[in-house]
Parts: structure tokens; sequence; C-alpha cells
């Protein structure tokens, strides 16, 4: 069973969300488990204080290395080494590529949400293992980041989603965007479904959406469009369509 353990001081809420919908249904199912805890818990101070005065001054406070040393320590000791990730503005960029370490690296994710300025370097420097940034922005506290990185890994454990293909074509995962998706009704607003998802050929259909996909990985995100091996039979028949079809097209 994978784990995630998400060191934060809102364990509620953070267990709330974690527990609802299709990661909630997969606990019940013991496919995972996604469990918060409260770092306050595990203080000596009577006040529950776990922060403090920076030392060599300045403004805020910075969470104290104790308390959160006790509260991994309790995880650690209680369900095992786990792979302890800090979530934090100076860490690497979390992508749909790093997600997918994760799952298949490790079976057992430690989450940390650091607050106010920061945490004590000493824990990292003692128990953090790897610090992720889900973007070049800074966040009140790091609970949504631990529920991005959770939410994104827990998703492609097996049995999670009911067939792999539901995360496989989905944008980022093999390095393109995702291509348009429609629903009922057919014509909604004077704007019709394309003719060719409703044609019942899956092959066309299959065709269609990669070089909808390519199409729109160019259009949006030429960054991820350069990476991409365009180099098969089928792709090059792709891309000499989409020059044909679309003026603007350069791919």
């Amino acid at each position: 069973m994978y784990r995630i353990d998400i060191m934060t001081l809102f364990d509620e809420t953070v267990g709330d969300m974690m527990n609802e919908s299709i990661l909630g249904r997969a606990q019940e199912r013991d496919l995972l488990r996604i469990e918060a805890h409260q770092i306050r818990d595990y203080t000596l101070n009577k006040q529950k204080q776990v922060d403090d005065y920076p030392y060599g001054g300045g403004r805020g406070a910075v969470m104290q290395a104790d308390p959160l040393y006790q509260c991994w320590r309790h995880i650690t000791d209680t369900f095992g080494p786990g792979h302890t990730i800090f979530l934090s503005p100076a860490g690497k960029t979390f992508t749909q590529e790093e997600a997918k370490r994760l799952l298949n690296h490790y079976d057992h994710l430690i989450l940390v949400c650091g607050h106010y300025e920061g945490i004590d370097e000493r824990f990292i420097e003692e128990c953090v293992d790897e610090e992720l940034s889900i973007g070049d922005f800074v966040l009140t506290g790091g609970e949504l980041p631990a529920m991005v990185v959770a939410d994104a890994v827990a998703r492609m454990v097996p049995g999670v989603l009911p067939d792999p293909e539901c995360f496989q074509e989905e944008s980022h995962y093999n390095g393109m965007l995702e291509y348009p998706q429609y629903s009922r009704p057919e014509t909604w607003h004077g704007r019709t479904v394309p003719p060719i998802l409703r044609s019942g050929n899956h092959a066309l259909v299959a065709r269609w959406r990669r070089k909808q996909s390519l199409l729109r990985t160019w259009r949006r995100r030429p960054d991820l469009y350069e990476k991409l091996d365009l180099t098969s039979k089928e792709d090059q028949k792709l891309l000499t369509e989409l020059r044909e079809e679309e003026p603007d097209f350069q791919g």
C-alpha cells in the first residue's frame, strides 16, 4: 500500500481534502493511505508554540526544529522510513515527471509543510531528502503544495483510477498537452462536436487526438514541443497534414 504522511499545522483541513472523492475511495479500498499530522502535538511547550524569532534578527518567525523532528520521528517510528520532502520555493520545480519518479522510486512519502519565514535549517539538514516547489511564487504555507504533490502522485497508484489511460493520455504525462474534450449535447450555442469523434472509428479518433495534442502543445507550450521526438512516420504524416490545414503551424 502506498503511503503519504503530511506534517502540517492544519491537519483537519488537509486530512479532509485528501480523504474526499477519488482519493477517499481509494483509501477505503486500502490502495493507499494519506494521513495528516498536527505538528503542534509534538512540542513540549504548554502553549503549543512551534515558532520563534529568527537568529540574526529580521521580521516574522521561524518554525523550530524540535517539534518538526518529533513529529517526523513519530511517523518514521510508527510507519517506517519515508522519503522526506520539504515543500519550499527554493526547491526543484515539481512536474509530471517528478510525480512519476516519486511513485516509481518510493512507497512512502513524508511531506513537510512550512510556515512563517520558513523552518529551521537544521531540521532540513538532518531529516529532509529533497525540496520541491510547485512554481516560482510564494504561498502562506506548504499545505497547498503538499496536497498538489500528494494528489499528483496518489492518482497514479495502480487501481486508484479505473484504467491507466485515465492519466496516461492527460496533459504532461507524455510530454504533450491533452487534446480537446467534448460531451453532450452534440451542438451547444451553435458549436458542434467534431464529426470524427462521432464516427465510431477508434483508430481515426486516436489519430485525430494525437494531431490535436501536437497542435495544442506547439501553440501553447513551445518549450514542451521542442523536446518531443516526432521522427516516427506517423508523426511526420500528422505534421505534414497540420502544415496544410493550419496556416500558422510551423512545427
